[in-house]
């Protein structure tokens, strides 16, 4: 069988897949819902390159999201109940906010996140995963960070409110965390992703540097 026109022979070496950024031409755009809160939801009218065809697409906008798994040196992971509305579940999630503090490093962000919802804060920092949830509604952006040498660290005068105040905090075993989510018992997104990395660099021994600087 004959290869694939434009594919690299078969066995010869290739790139490895990347995206890349792109916009196709947008004729016009409009709000269908913007307010004083952190999302909002828009309406573009677009085209694909070189045609006339007109058509819309909605889009969320979002500032992005970072999500912190905290490994105490008993590989055990901080993580949280929380209700989500939305959903109608509650979600065994790990620490997470917002970046909605304008040009706040990502780092920042989460260590920031860490101790407001969990009195935590690490001094090794590590970016696990930067991931679209859903590219094709919302232009969020998932920082998942690796957090480690843990120690507590107040909150100070920060207010848990909503459903953060109902938030229950639990230490969860990594291995018992993987494989509630290799089973499907936990379904939540991020929790999923940072907790499969994890596994996979646990298995290649490129955890082992950070477990190194911690004895």
């Amino acid at each position: 069988m004959s290869d694939a026109p434009g594919s690299p022979p078969a066995g010869s070496p290739a790139d490895p897949p990347a995206d890349r950024p792109m916009s196709w031409p947008v004729v016009s755009s409009r709000d269908l819902h913007r307010d004083d809160w952190v999302v909002a939801l828009r309406e573009d009218v677009i085209t694909r390159p070189g045609h006339p065809e007109q058509f819309s697409r909605i889009s969320l906008e979002h500032p992005g999201a970072v999500i912190v798994l905290a490994v105490d040196d008993d590989e055990r992971v901080m993580c949280l109940r929380q209700y989500r509305h939305t959903s109608g579940h509650e979600f065994v999630e790990l620490p997470a906010g917002l970046r909605d503090a304008g040009d706040e490093p990502a780092v920042e962000t989460a260590r920031r996140e860490l101790r407001e919802e969990v009195e935590l804060e690490a001094s090794d920092w590590r970016l696990l995963l930067s991931t679209f949830p859903s590219a094709g509604i919302t232009d969020e952006v998932h920082e998942i960070f690796l957090a480690r040498g843990l120690t507590h660290a107040p909150r100070g005068d920060f207010e848990m409110r909503h459903e953060e105040a109902e938030m229950e905090r639990l230490w969860v075993p990594m291995a018992d965390l993987l494989e509630s989510v290799l089973e499907g018992r936990v379904r939540q997104g991020p929790l999923a992703q940072a907790v499969l990395v994890y596994a996979v660099l646990d298995q290649r021994g490129a955890l082992e540097p950070v477990r190194r600087s911690r004895e």
